[in-house]
Parts: C-alpha cells; sequence; structure tokens
C-alpha cells in the first residue's frame, strides 16, 4: 500500500471509528429504552421497523445525493440528519410520547444512516483505486471491521454502564454530541478522490437516469442481484436478534435492571468483530471462492440461532452470541469485496445503497413479526424461528456462485467487474 493509499485507509478508518462510537451508545440500551417509554415488544420492534422503512424509502435517494453531489456532502448531512433525529427520540422517552410519534422519529432516524450507507464504502474504494492501491479489499474492510468492533466494543459497553449509573437517556445525548464532532472531522479530512459528481440542473431526471444504471448495474445483473435477495433474510434477522438479545439475555441474567449487562452482550459482539475481521482476510486466502465464506457463514450463523434459542444458561448463551457475531463477522468483509468487485465506480454508491435497502426491507417484516412471537412464545423461540429464516438466503448465495461471476475468486481490485460476463469497470 503505497503512501496514498494508507492516507486514504486512515481516513476512512477514522470515519468508521467515530461513526460506530456515536451509534453504539445506544445499541445496548435501545430495546430496553423503548419497552421503559412504556412500549410493548411488538410496539418496539415495530418502532425498529419504521427506522428500517426509513431506510428503504430513502436509501436510493440518498445514494444519488452521493453519486450526483459527491460522498462527502452525503456524510455530510448523515451526521447532522441522525444528530438531530436522535436528540428527537430523547424527548420522546421524557415525554412518553405515544407510539406514532416513535414511528414518525424512527423513519427520520433511518434517514440520517442511508447518508452514510453507500456514499462511504464508494468513496474508499473509488479514492483507493484513484491512489493506485491493487492489493485485496478484504484486508481494508476487515481493518474497518475491526475498527468498528473496537469502537462498538468501547461504545456499547460504556452506553450500558452510563445509562445503569444515571438513566438510559444520556447514552442517547452522548451519540448527539460524537455525531457533530464527526461533522467536524469530515468537513476537514474527507474529500471526493478518483470521483467527480455530475450536478445535473434537472435532479429528477439525474435520479432516474442513475436509478436505471443502478438497476442495470444491480438487479439486472445476475450474481449481484442474488447477493442482493439473500440480504432481506440475513439481516433482517441480524437486525432482530441484535436488539432481542438485550432483553433476553437479562432475562436469563435475572436482573431486569441490569443494564451493564445488555451493554456487554453489545460489546461482545463488538469483539467478535474486532476478530472476525482480523480473519476475514486470511479466511479468503483459505477458500478459492467468495461465495464458499458467505454460504458457510450464513448456515453456521443460522444453526447458532437455533441453539441459542434453546438453551436457558446465560453463560452458554453468551457463548453462542460470541460465536454467532465472529461467524457473521467474518463474511462481512468478503461480501462487501466481492459485491464491489461486481460494481462500476459510476453508480457505486447508489448500488450500495440499493444493496442496504434490500437488507433493511428484511427488517421491516422480520422485526415486527419476532416481536410479536416474543410478546406470545418468548425470546427463545423468537430466536429460534430467527435461524430458520436466515436459511431462506442460502439459496440465493448458491445462485450468485452458480453464476461464475470473476469476482467470486478475484483478489486484487485489478480483478474489479462490473457486469456478469466480466468486463473491466
Amino acid at each position: 500500500m503505497n503512501a496514498a493509499a494508507r492516507k486514504i485507509q486512515r481516513i476512512y478508518l477514522t470515519l468508521t471509528l467515530g461513526n460506530t462510537l456515536a451509534a453504539s451508545f445506544i445499541w445496548g440500551i435501545n430495546t430496553l429504552f423503548l419497552l421503559d417509554a412504556g412500549l410493548s415488544n411488538l410496539e418496539a420492534f415495530a418502532a425498529n421497523a419504521f427506522f428500517t422503512a426509513g431506510m428503504v424509502l430513502f436509501e436510493v435517494p440518498t445514494g444519488v445525493i452521493a453519486d450526483g453531489w459527491g460522498r462527502r456532502v452525503s456524510f455530510l448531512l448523515g451526521t447532522v440528519t441522525l444528530a438531530a433525529s436522535t436528540y428527537l427520540y430523547y424527548l420522546l422517552w421524557q415525554l412518553s410520547a405515544p407510539f406514532w410519534a416513535w414511528a414518525v422519529v424512527s423513519v427520520l432516524l433511518g434517514l440520517g444512516f442511508t447518508f452514510f450507507s453507500g456514499a462511504v464504502e464508494a468513496w474508499l474504494v473509488d479514492a483507493l483505486r484513484f491512489s493506485g492501491y491493487d492489493g485485496e479489499l478484504e484486508a481494508v474492510f476487515g481493518r474497518a471491521l475491526m475498527v468498528s468492533g473496537v469502537a462498538m466494543l468501547v461504545g456499547s459497553t460504556a452506553g450500558g454502564v452510563i445509562a445503569q449509573a444515571t438513566d438510559l437517556g444520556v447514552p442517547f445525548l452522548l451519540r448527539v454530541g460524537v455525531l457533530l464532532a464527526m461533522f467536524g472531522v469530515a468537513f476537514w479530512l474527507m474529500r471526493d478522490v478518483g470521483f467527480t459528481p455530475e450536478r445535473s440542473p434537472h435532479p429528477l431526471k439525474a435520479s432516474r437516469d442513475v436509478l436505471s444504471a443502478s438497476i442495470d448495474n444491480g438487479l439486472k445483473n445476475p450474481p449481484v442481484r442474488y447477493i442482493m435477495l439473500a440480504a432481506p433474510f440475513s439481516a433482517g434477522v441480524g437486525i432482530y436478534v441484535f436488539y432481542a438479545l438485550q432483553p433476553y439475555l437479562l432475562e436469563l441474567f435475572g436482573d431486569p435492571r441490569a443494564y451493564s449487562v445488555a451493554g456487554l452482550a453489545a460489546g461482545i459482539v463488538a469483539g467478535a468483530q474486532v476478530v472476525g475481521g482480523w480473519l476475514a482476510p486470511m479466511v479468503r486466502r483459505l477458500v478459492r471462492k467468495r461465495t464458499t465464506v458467505l454460504v458457510a457463514s450464513s448456515s453456521m450463523g443460522a444453526l447458532i440461532l437455533v441453539a441459542l434459542g434453546v438453551t436457558r444458561v446465560f453463560w452458554v448463551a453468551l457463548l453462542l452470541l460470541v460465536l454467532w457475531a465472529l461467524i457473521s463477522a467474518a463474511g462481512t468483509p468478503v461480501r462487501q469485496a466481492y459485491l464491489n468487485d461486481m460494481i462500476a465506480s459510476k453508480q457505486r454508491a447508489t448500488v450500495l445503497s440499493f444493496d442496504s435497502l434490500m437488507g433493511s426491507s428484511g427488517g421491516i417484516v422480520v422485526q415486527p413479526l419476532m416481536g410479536r412471537a416474543a410478546d406470545v412464545y418468548g425470546y427463545p423461540l423468537s430466536l429460534a424461528i430467527s435461524g430458520v429464516i436466515e436459511l431462506f438466503a442460502v439459496p440465493f448465495l448458491l445462485a450468485s456462485r452458480r453464476r461464475r461471476s470473476p469476482a467470486d475468486t478475484a483478489t486484487t481490485e485489478a480483478g474489479t467487474a462490473s457486469t456478469e460476463t466480466g468486463t473491466p469497470a
């Protein structure tokens, strides 16, 4: 990695660190926060579903902003939007607001995150290519996952401890403060490199053109399409499981106010991400095809969730949580590299946002459905059902594998392909 590429990587890791730290302050206590506000399990996970609905609604429009106005502009808008909507969440908790208000603000939270999804990753890949980097993308994404895991470990654990020492609202205020600080960091460090935004005087037409080109490079490209179609099952389940584990572990622990335990659970997931990010490049070198890693990760994760739903022992549940998070984390950089190696630069942010949209669409269905299952049958059965749902992703991953995309065996950025036939992007 040359000096220019190292600088790009440092900026990317800095943005990843700050964003994850800000977000993770509430990850360990979010479900408890909603339940404390007077919502039922169904309403709490329905609020989360409205958050994912906001991501679905705004993924493509914000992806178009990133491709048409610049990835830096998109990131800055994201920090401001997410800070404002997080503060509104805090106010709703103080006011014991009705469910409809939670639904509206949850959509705004989703909007805030869509400014980040796709934009930062697209910024990184294009900037690395411009700098002359031709190494494995898994290595860079793996480092980012490790940094993200450390930030999540610190943020989620601190959020749980701080909530227990003060109240459930303070971690939300901490998130607002860090996000505002990240606005300043990105404004100073981030520049669009290796990519020139096309600012059209006709924004609606430009949006249609970019969306059309993104569909051609995304859903109409078979190996990409099947990866996207697997996302609703794996991502939808992942979102539910992460938040359901908070009250479930407290239930097993036997103390409903031990918020630090909920923060510890999120911290364990974070630690597993650090190890998974470190392992990803090594796993990739041992396995010839990227889809082999993805199929194995999804299948093993599903089986672990079923086992997690059966156990009634707190420490066994923690161990299974570590294994589930570790396997999922090891597959994440491989999936990112596989997808990026099949996408053209011009529509990269929009296609990646569309992929995120597909994952979020699964969360809209899975979260309230499993939340209702938790109300009626309890958390253990809802987790076991989640494992079964994740297995539905495997046939789509195998279908992508059968398309024999060059990206499945690519080992460098130079192997990037933009179409099914593998023409250079």
